[in-house]
């Protein structure tokens, strides 16, 4: 299993990344050793979340008609707004959209409760239309974790103004063959016992720190973690690496990266757009 992490710019995307965006990706090779069979012996891909221009860039390392999924962790624009270009890509693909070939995609789509709605806005949908043959838009319910060939996707509930979940990914690891690893994507939120509940253990924690400490002190709680609020959620959660991220253009990451270190002993970098992450 392995982790690219394809937009990693914090609420809106920066010179350098798109927003959030991150493709799970899993080799046939790992699949078979991890005892898929038949027509399930080939490479699977996940997107969590598809913030403002990831689609863009999610296309130097797959196919959008080749995901097999796409997990939202909640619906502000920096985490959701390209499922509108997902759709067109689908649909029109000249060669292999719904359109073209007369057979719908049904992409399964993971998320909030008004998922749907959302995205039909975006796009600018008349009433009574849909996006369901493209878009298979399915409600998280936490706790209740969702299979995906060799993949478990799990929700749990964050700490955020909107419908917010981290997503526990476990899947055959990379690098301990015929073992499984374990990716949590903190999505947005603040610390709080869920996301400490949901990282345990894992394997590799992406975690959000969009605020600073000091700087950010006056915002209202629930918005962002700081560097070091996710130090101490990675620690207290007994995680092997942490990789922070969703650090916002206008933001220091090595200010990030210095607060997570004064409280988290265990390896720990910022995200680049880009990189992959063998678990």
């Amino acid at each position: 299993m392995r982790l690219v992490t394809v937009g990693v710019s914090g609420s809106f995307p920066g010179p350098a990344s798109p927003a959030s965006t991150y493709l799970v990706h899993v080799p046939a090779s790992e699949a078979e050793a991890a005892g898929a069979t038949g027509d399930d012996v080939r490479d699977w891909n996940v997107v969590l979340d598809l913030g403002n221009g990831g689609l863009g860039a999610l296309q130097r390392h797959v196919d959008p008609l080749d995901l097999d999924a796409v997990a939202l962790s909640h619906l502000h624009p920096d985490h959701c707004a390209d499922l509108s270009g997902l759709y067109v890509y689908l649909r029109y693909h000249p060669q292999r959209g719904a359109v073209s070939t007369g057979r719908d995609t049904h992409l399964p789509v993971y998320g909030p409760h008004a998922t749907a709605e959302r995205a039909g806005a975006m796009y600018g949908l008349e009433p009574g239309e849909s996006m369901a043959g493209e878009l298979d838009v399915r409600v998280w319910r936490p706790g209740v974790p969702v299979r995906v060939g060799p993949l478990e996707l799990e929700p749990f509930e964050v700490f955020h103004p909107v419908e917010a979940y981290g997503i526990r990914v476990t899947g055959p690891s990379s690098v301990r063959p015929g073992e499984r690893a374990t990716l949590v994507y903190s999505g947005d939120t603040d610390l709080c016992d869920g996301l400490v509940a949901g990282a345990a253990g894992a394997d590799l924690f992406l975690c959000e720190a969009g605020f600073q400490e000091g700087r950010d002190d006056r915002v209202e709680p629930g918005i962002h973690l700081t560097g070091r609020r996710a130090g101490k959620a990675a620690a207290e959660a007994g995680v092997r690496r942490l990789l922070l991220t969703h650090v916002a253009a206008w933001s220091d990451p090595l200010v990030s990266l210095a607060e997570a270190r004064e409280v988290y002993d265990g390896p720990v970098a910022v995200a680049a757009p880009g990189e992959v992450h063998e678990l």
